[in-house]
């Protein structure tokens, strides 16, 4: 683990973030008590789960034939506010 003061982060940025990534934990100090610490960034959620279930039993299976809207029509006959 490594301690930089806040002047050496704020010269040294660049080098400390190559180091974080390398997997040395990097401590920033101010007066030479520990305030921040680099740590890779944790890969964002993207989306949400899906309920399939749900997405089944509420699907809307259009007639055969042209769409043209029909499936929205009827989504919005059967959902009024």
């Amino acid at each position: 683990m490594s301690h930089y003061s806040v002047a050496e982060a704020k010269n040294n940025l660049p080098k400390l973030l190559d180091r974080m990534l390398a997997g040395e934990e990097v401590v920033i100090t101010r007066r030479g008590k520990p305030i921040a610490r680099l740590e890779p960034e944790k890969a964002p959620v993207v989306g949400f789960p899906l309920d399939l279930e749900w997405l089944d039993a509420n699907r809307i299976i259009p007639a055969a034939g042209p769409i043209k809207g029909s499936v929205v029509e009827q989504m919005r006959r059967e959902y009024r506010y």
